[in-house]
């Protein structure tokens, strides 16, 4: 078998002439900003959709905790199911907690986050304790309505962490929060 000898010249003049060729070089471009770039993408999305559940939250407690203070909601699943009615379009009702407290005037309003110290979520304690109206009497009461919903991540295993609640983990989410204190002027 003969080996082909190549002159040095001619072995620069292949080496120039690859040097030079640049086909297919915006798909090795595209392969290495390819990820990066989609993750960013994603991770603007999720956070687009996770502030906009947000503010469906916020909304809903507002128009709910009107029906609280003017007493057109007795129980707490009427409560429940008037901000369901407003937020069911982004989340899932059985997934939202709900807390409203009812305060004597003077008293110390005392709103204790939700999520422990070792990031846990924990919905005990919370209540369903609205004003008791009498009829023609105006209420001197002030009421602290919550709610509470957590809302699923799916970038976060790209790097990407918006997680309160379980951060670090597979199963991290984001707790939504919307608060409405409404009192006599």
């Amino acid at each position: 078998m003969l080996i082909p000898i190549i002159s040095f010249a001619a072995a620069t003049k292949r080496l120039r002439s690859f040097r030079r060729n640049e086909d297919g070089a915006a798909a090795v471009e595209f392969g290495m900003i390819a990820t990066p770039f989609f993750a960013l993408i994603f991770a603007v999305i999720e956070t687009g959709f996770t502030f906009m559940a947000g503010q469906v939250l916020e909304t809903g407690v507002e128009d709910g905790a009107r029906l609280v203070y003017t007493s057109q909601t007795t129980t707490a699943n009427d409560f429940k199911a008037a901000i369901c009615s407003r937020v069911s379009v982004m989340m899932d009702c059985t997934k939202l907690d709900i807390d409203v407290r009812s305060y004597d005037p003077g008293a110390t309003i005392n709103i204790v986050d939700p999520i422990d110290a070792s990031g846990k979520y924990v919905s005990t304690g919370f209540v369903y304790q609205p004003p008791v109206y009498s009829p023609n009497v105006a209420s001197s009461k002030t009421v602290v309505v919550r709610a509470f919903y957590q809302w699923p991540l799916y970038v976060t295993g790209l790097g990407y962490n918006i997680a309160n609640v379980d951060r670090g983990s597979a199963s991290g989410k984001r707790l939504l929060a919307a608060t409405a204190a409404l009192g006599p002027q």
